[in-house]
């Protein structure tokens, strides 16, 4: 006999899905502390052998964040990541077919504070990647900073995250099968700064390394833009040249990280707390741009498919806009 459950309660629903985005932002706050504190604490106890045989095989390991990760399909899954999706809502929308017989670099804008949208939809099978785009694999770079927590690197892989070091890009890109897309976000951690409600100013003009490596591979560069990721916080003023923006430039100089200064709702109120709000966002998938491969381009050649990158940057986002409440006169600017 089949079991039928009840379906849950419009409130009940609201409350699991704020309940999975605040873990999920708690993860990326706290959670690799916790994992680095349990992984030291552990040799001060009588469980020091866990440690010590996930030391062991951490060295072994080490590698494996640049060579593709580890995905494992039942985190990709679980059903948390459909309530955080549901929480804003997330929605993928592809504009134009991609060829399983091929690899992508897909260059994703903008970050945001926590790039909700890049991880669940490069790192979840909630927004249905998989459907949209069959036969394709989606990989996520990361700072490789993370993967150098115990435990919490293996979170990370499990969701198909992979370091961001050019041996990583080379070894998902140059798969003979294809069938893979690399992601990027390409303004980083410094482009996190730049997050705040409205803001469509994209770290690009000057960042061209990721259209290098489309052109060493050979690889269809895809642009994203995803309406709505700079609308979760709001943010402390950081004018450049303020004195606050001077302290996160050199921490973010120093640690590869950004320290950006955030605040949204909380998760039994609405005034304050690090809980983002719940503003939809919108990850639109433009047409691959094709690249002609060569191995040691000139910075002319990059020159010029940085820019023709731009202009298709730009297309998608004025194409779009309007659905998304985007104001006529507001345009992409590049810095």
């Amino acid at each position: 006999m089949k079991i039928k459950f009840a379906p849950l309660s419009l409130p009940m629903q609201r409350r699991l899905q704020t309940a999975s985005v605040a873990q999920w932002v708690f993860s990326f706050l706290c959670l690799a502390q916790c994992c680095m504190a349990a992984f030291i604490g552990l040799f001060f106890t009588r469980f020091w052998l866990v440690s010590a045989l996930y030391f062991t095989w951490w060295m072994l390991d080490w590698e494996k964040p640049k060579t593709g990760g580890r995905r494992i399909q039942f985190m990709r899954n679980c059903a948390v990541w459909r309530y955080m999706r549901d929480y804003f809502p997330i929605t993928l929308v592809k504009t134009a077919e991609l060829d399983p017989r091929q690899n992508y670099l897909m260059a994703f804008h903008p970050h945001g504070v926590l790039a909700a949208g890049a991880f669940v939809n490069f790192c979840t099978g909630a927004s249905d990647f998989s459907t949209l785009f069959p036969g394709i694999t989606p990989h996520l770079m990361m700072l490789s900073l993370w993967f150098r927590i115990p435990f919490f690197r293996d979170y990370l892989m499990s969701g198909g995250l992979v370091s961001s070091e050019k041996e990583s890009a080379s070894y998902v890109l140059k798969k003979p099968e294809g069938g893979n897309a690399l992601a990027i976000i390409v303004g980083g951690a410094q482009e996190a700064l730049d997050a705040r409600p409205g803001s469509c100013t994209l770290l690009l003009k000057n960042r061209k390394g990721f259209v290098r490596l489309a052109i060493q591979h050979g690889t269809p560069l895809v642009p994203i833009f995803s309406f709505g990721e700079n609308d979760l916080y709001d943010q402390v003023w950081n004018p450049k040249g303020s004195w606050l923006r001077v302290i996160q430039q050199r921490l973010q100089q120093i640690m590869g990280i950004s320290l950006p200064l955030f605040h949204a709702r909380g998760i039994f109120q609405y005034s304050f707390g690090l809980v983002p709000y719940r503003r939809p966002i919108c990850t639109v998938v433009g047409k691959p741009i094709p690249v002609q491969r060569k191995q040691k381009p000139s910075n002319e050649e990059v020159d010029q498919v940085h820019q023709k990158y731009l202009d298709e940057l730009s297309k998608l986002f004025e194409e779009h806009k309007a659905k998304y409440n985007i104001p006529e006169d507001r345009h992409l600017e590049f810095i």
